[in-house]
């Protein structure tokens, strides 16, 4: 096998390791709230969260394009390919540093900074594109909770108002059937977001290894293989996650677990289909969460838990990207 061959190899087989990682470390956005309102059985939302993903992971093109082509400018060849493979990796790893904790944060900024870290290292290699990184990542790092705990706090008090008159066990059942749909809508979203940037980092480093001409196309494998590891990722659970979540910020009842899944998926589609931006699964349903218990009362939500998930959230993009930093020194010999 040729050099370029080899090196693309193993780019692949490290996405491949984040997209599982990323499915059960994010396993909790779609299905931690369906599971601690008991809506859904553990093993029934998760089997529903991993086909959902399945089937978003076929319908994120243009997000992965965005990841693929809009984040960071490489030169061709094999010493590049070292870049693509040490950002993947200290992604991966600080995924799994983190659910360890069982800290919620995201897999996605994780990847970015992972790769942007890489990348200013090898300066001599790529350039950032800093214009998309402020648009695409950075701005809508800190607007997609916001929005989330914004719409989480007002769907909750419209959902209150509008049922004021209800019989409480007649709702509770009600929306413990609603959240079947919602938690599914969550799942696709999250594959539609997720898988697609696994899909962008495979096809980055197909046209930097000079196995394809464009940086934006997709071939059908690509989707094929991405979207089946995100699934199985996602069936293996990833419970320490789904605790945190589904619990520990705050005791979620079906109308609450409803909403939030509602109003988190609705700013997963808007994102991939308005603004192609590829957001946080992870930081929208948790702020969503925190939105949504802030109705009962502001000292309903652990907001020390929650205080705790914000640093990661604002630790994750530089320490993936100084932990893609030292893997690259490591690595950076094997790759010419």
């Amino acid at each position: 096998m040729s050099p370029e061959l080899i090196a693309v190899l193993a780019v692949i087989i490290a996405a491949m390791a984040f997209d599982y990682t990323n499915g059960f470390h994010d396993a909790a956005n779609a299905i931690a709230t369906s599971i601690s309102t008991r809506a859904l059985t553990p093993r029934v939302a998760l089997t529903m969260a991993a086909v959902g993903n399945f089937i978003g992971a076929h319908l994120g093109s243009e997000v992965a394009k965005t990841v693929g082509d809009g984040l960071v400018t490489l030169k061709p060849g094999v010493p590049s390919l070292g870049v693509v493979f040490a950002g993947v990796v200290g992604a991966v790893t600080w995924n799994l540093i983190t659910w360890y904790f069982g800290l919620p944060s995201s897999s996605s900024h994780a990847l970015f900074g992972g790769l942007v870290g890489a990348t200013l290292l090898a300066s001599s290699l790529g350039s950032v594109q800093w214009d998309n990184i402020v648009t695409k990542v950075l701005i809508p790092m800190v607007a997609s909770p916001i929005v989330g705990l914004i719409l989480g706090f007002v769907v909750m008090v419209a959902i209150m108002w509008i049922f004021r008159r209800g019989n409480p066990g007649k709702l509770n059942r009600g929306f413990r059937h609603a959240q079947t749909l919602s938690a599914a809508a969550m799942s696709v979203g999250h594959g539609i977001q997720d898988a697609a940037k696994t899909m962008g980092i495979v096809v980055l480093a197909l046209y930097t290894g000079g196995f394809q001409d464009s940086p934006s196309d997709i071939p059908w494998w690509v989707y094929i293989t991405t979207a089946t590891m995100l699934a199985l990722g996602t069936y293996s659970g990833g419970w320490r996650i789904i605790r945190t979540l589904g619990r520990k910020i705050i005791d979620l009842g079906p109308a609450e677990g409803f909403a939030a899944e509602t109003v988190a998926s609705s700013v997963l589609f808007f994102n991939a289909y308005v603004l192609h931006a590829p957001i946080s699964t992870t930081h929208t349903i948790t702020s969503a969460i925190m939105g949504v218990g802030a109705t009962k009362r502001l000292n309903a939500v652990r907001w020390n838990v929650a205080g705790n998930i914000v640093i990661a959230w604002v630790t994750t993009f530089p320490a993936a990207g100084l932990i893609a930093c030292g893997i690259y020194l490591l690595v950076r010999p094997l790759f010419g």
